[in-house]
Formats: C-alpha cells, structure tokens, sequence
C-alpha cells in the first residue's frame, strides 16, 4: 500500500478519497485554486498545495503543474478522482513516465474508450451489442443529414469524446438536425476539445442501467451489479440506485457479462462503468440492451453500488494500482438491500436547471449520517457552512445516499434524507429531488430517461410560501421567539413582549423573491401571535423543539418548521421547500423600474460563446440571440418579444455574470 498519495482533485470526490486513505493509514496531498483555498478538502488533507487561477485551465487542468507537486512532495500516486484529468491518456502516460502510479486504468485502456465511434468499433469486434449509428468520420452536414434519415427519427447527435450529457443533442425532425448538431459540436469542442460527433438511433421508451466493473493487474475481472441512472435532465443523472427495478435474473448476468467482456477487451484494471441503453418498453430483456460507453473512472454514482455490496471502491482503487489481486471472485459477490442516491446542487430549477452560486449561509443534513462505513444515511459533500459556491466549478453542494432492505424501505429513507437537508443562502433543486421522490411513477419503479421531460411541469412548479410560514418569518424576524435560532443571532435581548396594559404589536418588512410583506404581529401569549397583511389575517401558536426546529399550529394543523436567522435573511425549511426572507436595507434601496422585455440579461455567470444578435436586426419573439455557457454546458438566450435590436453589449468570449446586461431592444417596436 502506498505511504502518501495526491488527489488531482477538488470537492466532493476529493473528501471522499481522503476519508479512505486516512482510514487506511495514507497521507493525502490536496491542490487547490484560488476559489478553493479555504474549502473543505483542503483542510482535510494532511497537506495542501496552491496549484493555480481559479479557471480550471489554469489550475485544476496543470497536468504537468500537477506531477511536480506530487514529486516535490513525496507522493508515490496520483489519485484523478472524476472529471479533470481523470480520463486524459496522455496525463496518465505523463504520470508514469515521471516515476509515479495512476490510480486508475491504463493509458491505452482510456484511450480505446475515450472516442464513442472507436470504443463501439471495439466493443462489436468483442461481441458486446451495440445501438445502431453512424460511426463515420465524416462531419459533412449532407452525409449526416442522410444517415439519420436511413436510421429514422428521433436520433441522437453525441460528441465522440463527451461524457456526463454534455455535447448531446436529441433531434426529433430533420429541420432541427442542423442547429443541434453545431450545437452538440461546439458543446464538444469546448469541453474536450474535440468537436466531432456521431448519430445513433434514439430508443423510445429507454432505460440507463449501467454495470460497474473492476479489474486487477493478474488479468482479474469482475462486475459489482448494475445501477439504474434513468432519472436524467439534460442527459444528466438525478437520482440513481442500486440495483435496478424489476432486473430478470438472466438479463443481470447478461448484461454483467457482457460489461466484464468489454473491460477483459482493453486489458481493464481499477473501477470502471460500462453503460447500456435499454428498451424498457416491454420489460427487460436479454436481447434488449445496447452498449453506449464506458466510463473509465470512479463514477459520481458509486456509492450506491458499495452500499448494497459493502466494499469501499476507493480502497480497492488504491490496492489495485499498488498492485494487489482483487480479494474476491465474482461468485462471492451479492447484493444486499437497496440504495439511492440524490444530487443536490445549487441550481434554480424553475428557470431551467441553471446553475447559481452563493454563499451557503446556513448547511444542515441528515441525522445519523456519517461517511462511509456507517449507518443506513450517508452524505458525500465537499462544501461546509460558510463556503462559496463558485462559477468556476460544478455547483454541486452534496450527495446524499440511503439504504435499506427494500426499495420502498430505502425510498422512505431517501424521503425523509431530504426533508432533513435545509441549505440557505443559495437557490437548490431540493423541491424538485423531494417531487421527484414522491412521484408516483418512480416510487412504482415505472422509470426511463424521459420521465422527468414528461414530467417536468409538475416537478418544477414553483411554490408561493405559505401564509403560516410568512407569519412566522415575520415574527421571528423581530426576535420575537424565546430562543436563539442560529448562534450568530441573538433574539432576546430584551424583554420584548411585555406591554402594562394591552397586547404588543410589532411591524414587520420582508422580502422574498422580489415580494414585499409588510405584516403586523400582536403578541396574544407567549407562544400565541396574531399576524396580520394585506387583506389576511392568521394566528399561529409557536413552540421550539429543539435545534432549528419549531412546531406551528395554524388552523388546528401541526407542522414541523425548521427556522434560521442569520443578520440579513430569515429561512424557513418546511415540507421539502425552502424559503428566504430578506430585511430590506432601505438605505440601498433600488430606485430603477423595471423594464420587462426590452433587454436580454444574463440569467447566470458565464461565457458568451455564440452572439448572432445585431444592431438594427428584427427579431423574433423566441429567437436565439446568444448562447452562453455555464459549467460547461450551453444556454441559449432568446428574444423576450418581437422587436428590433438597439444594441449589443457583449461579445463573444465575454465572462459575464448573473443580472449583466446583453442585448438591449427598441422600446418603440414592442
């Protein structure tokens, strides 16, 4: 086993490397850039070293920066965790060539896999079934135009070098075959810088299961089950479990052999995933799957997979790479209970998924969780309360993993992990993880990859706060609570409430989302207020449990109420939403009127890739204006209303940020 190792990597995955090696006895060498010089996996390693700039180019991506650390330091491997580097061949020859170990496969193992249309090749000489497609070298418009008539519609545009849904485009006619195939080709070329793509024929009714594999290097192979990853938005996995729904006994040895066949094919050592697509339409079967591509990496969904066969994949990476045998045959595998897992990110759903940034005032998760190794709850994050979400970086804030005996056990478990994850200070998708929980198709295990598409207005609506939690805002406020909610506030300085010869009555101003609430409190006992608003009145009787916890009864109903103030903000976790109250600061007050659909604004940080906008131009409400590109995926900006263009204020390559002003159109044409 190796003394000391460096991890390649930030975040999440970089936490839950060193958590393994420290358990093992491994020093850890974390880098960081200078967004991540105060984040968590830097202080949890045992050294720490300033690697670069925060754009990834200039720090995270310094492969040779990197291997210099690593011999400066004393490390004997270079662990890549996911993403970066952890899939670039020549970093792992680099690596090698500098007298280190990569904790992962081979150079030529990641190179045969890292082309879609050369890794199908390969995968069809070794006998492993593939969906139909066009595999061609050709880009010629014409050529590809005519391929996906021959296959009929819908097809799949794929970036032959893309991964994690990015430079993936699914057509559904010809007349939009154009616009999405430049699209899924800049989408390539900007994040693997390679901007050639392939077509495949698009199965209707899909389900994503792929088959995590290990090998050693003794010639060693095995596969640890399959995970479903068919709840997806924008090819990007949601939710993910371990084992699949409904999976026939035969088509699991099926499709786990053939996983195994595709690994034995490039001399396979260390974790990896092969994925199928799968039609779903009538059950599983054994002739039903296609391979799409493997993963030659530790995937984000792991933990599902260890849960239900009780291995830690971290550690067998590091006895692989130091050259152990693999300690078990593949009869000595099997599957104990079920496991999910659910991706928190800061992201605003209702406008689409976008990613956002903030400062996480305020970080609460799960009871009884703890990392690996311990109870039916696990959390795998990377931030602390306290840290930044960077544009620089996938905004993803935790992961958060159940098991129990039974799906529906484990579904409960992964219910009630959610309830109990309150984040502020940043929009999150965690309304939209608790819909999607709760649905009904999904807690009925009627899954494939479009029943979040089919499903998205209802998943994604957005919830006005309830009349009982702007009540309860407003009083606490005022401090009007008898506890103190968060540590960095204290709420009873006084003895407020306390009035000779009648009732108290406080006013109170808070902001949400844009919306003023002005609400007049009157204390009727200690724990019983009247509050009162614009044409609504309510009463609400309060007590602490413990904690950030309340209990509020409002119209004879009982809720259980996370409550946490801090300076500024008010926020109230209730029923899987999260709500944020602002004080406003009057003396900063924001005098300009709104001027609704006469502008394009950036909607998030990040780059201006494609500006088709002109001064003078007519447009078309609906018309793509600009793309922009956030966290390595593309946005398009479009016109907000007919009009004529009367002034661009960005170019191509601009880094712009949330709110920036871009395209600007004549008032008089609306």
């Amino acid at each position: 086993m190796f003394s000391k190792i460096l991890i390649a990597n930030r975040g999440e995955i970089a936490c839950r490397v060193i958590t393994t090696a420290h358990r093992l006895g491994v020093k850890t060498i974390a880098i960081y850039s200078d967004a991540d010089a105060n984040s968590k996996h830097v202080s949890m390693a045992d050294e720490a070293v300033y690697i670069g700039a925060s754009p990834v180019a200039e720090s995270y991506l310094q492969a040779d920066r990197i291997i210099a650390v690593a011999l400066a330091n004393g490390a004997q491997a270079i662990h890549p965790g996911y993403g970066f580097l952890s899939e670039n061949p020549g970093f792992v020859q680099s690596v090698e060539k500098a007298g280190l170990v990569f904790i992962g496969p081979s150079a030529t193992a990641i190179e045969a896999m890292g082309l879609k249309d050369a890794a199908k090749r390969l995968m069809e000489n070794a006998g492993v079934p593939s969906v139909p497609g066009y595999l061609g070298e050709s880009q010629d418009l014409d050529v590809l135009e005519r391929e996906a008539d021959r296959m009929g519609y819908p097809v799949l545009i794929k970036a032959r070098a893309g991964g994690g849904g990015k430079g993936m485009r699914l057509v559904e006619n010809r007349e939009d075959f154009k616009e999405l195939f430049e699209a899924a080709s800049r989408e390539g070329e900007s994040s693997f810088g390679d901007s050639v793509c392939i077509v495949e024929k698009y199965i209707t009714r899909p389900r994503h299961i792929e088959i995590q594999v290990f090998g050693d290097n003794h010639g060693n192979v095995v596969h640890l089950f399959e995970r479903d990853c068919s709840l997806q938005r924008r090819h990007q996995k949601v939710i993910e479990e371990a084992p699949a729904p409904d999976m026939p006994v035969g088509v699991r040895k099926a499709m786990g052999q053939a996983a195994v066949d595709a690994a034995k094919a490039i001399g396979y050592s260390g974790a990896g995933t092969v994925e199928f697509i799968v039609d779903g339409s009538s059950g599983l079967r054994e002739d039903g799957f296609w391979f799409m591509e493997m993963n030659t990496r530790l995937q984000v969904e792991h933990p599902v997979s260890e849960a239900i066969t009780g291995l830690d994949f971290v550690e067998l990476q590091l006895r692989v790479a130091a050259g152990e045998p693999l300690p078990f045959a593949q009869e000595d595998l099997t599957i104990n209970g079920w496991s999910f897992e659910a991706r928190v990110y800061a992201e605003d759903v209702p406008k689409g998924f976008l990613p956002a940034i903030g400062v996480i005032e305020h970080l609460n998760f799960p009871e009884n969780c703890s990392d690996f190794g311990a109870g039916s709850v696990r959390v795998d994050s990377g931030v602390r309360q306290g840290d930044a979400i960077s544009p620089f970086y996938d905004p993803m804030i935790a992961k958060i993993i159940v098991h129990g005996p039974t799906r529906a056990s484990a579904l409960n478990l992964l219910t009630r992990a959610l309830l109990q994850t309150h984040v502020g200070g940043t929009v999150t998708n965690m309304e939209f993880l608790s819909a999607l929980a709760k649905h009904s198709e999904f807690s009925s295990a009627d899954v494939d990859t479009d029943l979040i598409a089919r499903n998205i207005d209802s998943l994604t609506s957005e919830s006005a706060p309830p009349e009982s939690v702007i009540a309860l805002a407003a009083i606490a406020s005022l401090g009007l609570l008898d506890k103190e909610t968060d540590h960095s506030v204290k709420l009873w300085d006084e003895l407020l409430g306390w009035c000779h010869w009648s009732s108290s009555a406080y006013t109170s101003n808070l902001v949400a989302d844009g919306a003023a609430f002005r609400q007049q409190i009157t204390i009727v006992d200690q724990h019983q207020f009247t509050v009162a608003g614009e044409g609504t009145s309510c009463e609400l009787k309060i007590h602490h449990v413990s904690g950030s916890e309340f209990n509020v009864e409002h119209n004879g109903l009982q809720s259980s109420v996370n409550l946490v103030l801090n300076k500024q903000s008010v926020f109230v976790f209730y029923d899987s939403q999260s709500f944020t109250f602002e004080r406003p600061d009057y003396l900063n007050a924001q005098a300009d009127e709104a001027i609704g659909g006469d502008v394009v604004v950036a909607p998030m940080p990040g780059v201006v890739t494609v500006l088709s906008a002109k001064t003078g131009q007519k447009v078309l409400a609906g018309d793509t204006l600009a793309v922009l590109e956030a966290m390595k995926m593309e946005h398009a900006l479009q016109a907000p209303r007919n009009g004529i263009v009367a002034g661009v204020l960005c170019a191509v390559g601009d880094q712009v940020v949330d709110g920036d002003l871009l395209i600007q159109l004549d008032s008089d044409n609306a």
